[in-house]
Parts: structure tokens; sequence; C-alpha cells
């Protein structure tokens, strides 16, 4: 389809920054709208009332007050916790707001498309990519914030990032959208970097590309996952690699989560991975909600969740880097967060309780049977609706 971007070739030069925990990572997108000369775009999931989504609202006003283009996309979904007066003030203003596959009652099964990415767009220079949403769950002021992070990217691969946001944009607003024109490079550091993502539902090239990175890599495979559901070729590539020697751990959330059910249905994984070799660890102090895949000297970040949901229902998107100054930066930030986290072995899972195994095969039963709906729903749903036609093939 015309303005479908879902192939992004490797860039050459940018400059990547990795911003660790809300308190780095709200500031610096602050900063950045504050900057703002002509354009400001926004692609967001998670968009939750509170102090956070005050701070930004106030800053995009600003923006536009200093005849700056403001544009929101945002979830229907994910924003389904604003309140009337709070929805009221983003459609008034002078920010250009449309909604992501609005809910509706009888549109049934099309409610489960949902946009999941996480992104800020500043002029032609700057993006901010992650898996962090406009919420106070990620605000340091929280009690116990969610740990998550954001990468600054500055270069071409902020562009791409441009042209994915405004290919979605066109299919959702009546409204057209002009890109910054192209300065010169903002980043002359020639760090390599790659987009995946595009407009289809299923997240197929994501999942490809990560499968193929695990299948290739020789000495590490690092994953950090908020849900951790993965597709068969991935489970499989996992248990592959550790067992040909290559150092395969996995990072993810203990007992504070926001979905016990997922984080149980998890859990029937770790047996088959533990007899291969995988390393497999819970994140105690808080929410572990950072989506990071590293294969030896490759970084992939993003929106995505490796869970068997997000890559068939939603659209997600991550930015791949291959250097290995940038991967050392992710490794020792990977390390310091299995410092705060249980190391689950092998002869302590075979000691677990009776209810744990109850709760891992009911959990998992139920997921693993939405997800068999949820495919066959998806096979109706293509023949029949015009908007998956939009989407390109969902077989």
């Amino acid at each position: 389809m015309e303005d479908t971007y879902t192939h992004f070739p490797w860039r050459e030069n940018n400059r990547f920054d990795c911003l660790r925990d809300g308190v780095e990572f709200y500031p610096a997108m602050l900063r950045a709208i504050r900057g703002a000369r002509d354009f400001v775009a926004m692609e967001m999931y998670l968009v939750q009332p509170g102090r956070v989504l005050t701070r930004f609202v106030d800053a995009l006003l600003d923006a536009t007050r200093r005849h700056v283009r403001v544009y929101l996309l945002l979830d229907d979904f994910g924003v389904r916790g604003l309140a009337p007066r709070e929805r009221h003030l983003l459609n008034k203003s002078s920010i250009h707001v449309c909604y992501f596959n609005p809910l509706k009652i009888f549109k049934f099964r099309l409610n489960l498309i949902r946009d999941h990415r996480k992104v800020l767009l500043v002029d032609d220079r700057i993006a901010f990519v992650g898996g962090a949403g406009i919420s106070d769950s990620f605000d340091v002021e929280d009690e116990t914030p969610w740990r998550d992070n954001m990468l600054r990217i500055e270069g071409d691969c902020a562009r791409d990032w441009q042209r994915l946001f405004a290919s979605n944009w066109k299919l959702w607003s009546r409204l057209p959208i002009e890109l910054p024109p192209r300065g010169n490079p903002s980043s002359r550091e020639g760090l390599r970097g790659r987009v995946v993502g595009g407009q289809y539902v299923s997240a197929r090239e994501l999942r490809r590309t990560i499968v193929n990175h695990v299948r290739k890599a020789q000495r590490r495979v690092w994953i950090s996952s908020a849900y951790f559901l993965p597709p068969l070729k991935l489970n499989t590539a996992l248990r592959r690699a550790a067992r040909r020697g290559v150092d395969v751990r996995l990072l993810v959330p203990g007992e504070h989560t926001d979905h016990p059910a997922v984080r149980s249905a998890s859990q029937r994984f770790y047996l088959r991975m533990l007899h291969a070799g995988i390393r497999i660890f819970e994140y105690q102090p808080r929410f572990m909600h950072a989506k990071t895949v590293l294969c030896d000297d490759l970084v992939s970040m993003g929106s995505c969740n490796l869970d068997r949901w997000s890559l068939r229902w939603n659209l997600e998107a991550n930015q791949e880097i291959e250097d290995a100054g940038v991967a050392a930066q992710f490794y020792d930030m990977f390390q310091a967060d299995v410092e705060d986290s249980i190391e689950i072995t092998l002869p302590a899972w075979l000691a677990r309780s009776y209810w744990s195994r109850i709760r891992e095969r009911l959990w998992g039963w139920l997921e693993t049977w939405l997800v068999r709906r949820s495919y066959r729903a998806q096979l109706r749903l293509a023949a029949r609706s015009k908007l998956f036609a939009q989407f390109g093939d969902m077989s």
C-alpha cells in the first residue's frame, strides 16, 4: 500500500542515548518539546491522567503558541482513562489529535487491534522510542515507579520514525500531515541502526528479525521483557542457542506486575528453558516493564513485548542498533538489573509448590486458548474487513 513502510534500510549516521527510568527520560522528552522549532509528533498507547500528563500537555500547548505544529496519535483503548474534560482540552486546543481504532460496540473483534507504540518526534532531528507511556506509573514521584527505558535517537533513523508515524496518521486522520523539511545530518557519530516496524497488525517482521538474531548469536542473548510468552519459533531458537553454548538470559518481572495471570502463564516455559541451560531472573524492586533484546553486539529496543498477543494483534516497532559500544552500555544496565533480581534455578523450580504448578497450567491453558481463538478470528476478519485490508496480508 502506498505510504506504508514496513522495511527500512540500515542507516549509518546516528547517535543513540539510552535513558533509564522516568527520572531521566521524562525531563529529556520535555526539554526536546520545549526546544522544538517546527514539528512535534507523539504516538502513544498508554496515556493516563496525572502529573506527567499535565507536564506534557503544558509543554505541547506552549509549543503551539510558538507556532510549532503538534500531532498526537493516541490509541483509543490506551487513553480510556482520560476524563471527558481532558479529551475536550486536547481536541479543542491547537493540537492536532486523532485516535487509533476508536472503540465501538459493534466492531467486536476489530477492537482488539491496538497501537502499542510509544514514540515522540521533534523537528527533523530527534526521536524518543521505548516502552514507557505518559503515566505517573513511570514517574520517580510514584512509590514504586515501573522500571523502563526510552531511547533518544538523533540522525537518519529519526527520519524513518517520522515516516512510520506519518503512514499511520494518514490511515486514521483526515487532516494532512507535513513532515519537517530534511536538514543537515544532526549526528555525525556514524552509529549503525535500523527501524523495524510497519503497518501490519501482526508484527511478523519484528518476530522474524528477533528470531534470526537469536539464531545467529555466538556469545550472548540477553532479553528483558515485561510479558514473556514467546511464539514457538522464538522459544525453540532460545533453547537451541543455549544448547550450543550461547549465554542466554531472561529478565522478567517478579511479584511486582500489573498482570499476575500473565506472569503465571509465562512460568510454564521455565522448566524446559532451565533444562536447556537458559538462566532466568525475576526482577524484585519494581515492575520490570523494559523491552530489550541483546544479541552479541546488536540491540533491539522499543515497544514490543515478547508475547504472542503483541506479536499478533498490536502495532509495534523497535529500533535496532549494531555497535559494540552501545551494546556494552546495555549489557552493563542489564547486569545492574540482574543484581536486583532473584535467579530461578532448576532445583528450586522443581521444588515449587503444587499451587504454583496449578496456576501455571490454568493460566497457560487459557492463554493458549485465547491465542488460538484470536488466530481464527484474524483469518475471518482478514476476509471480511476493509480495515484489515488496509494493513495488508494477515495470514
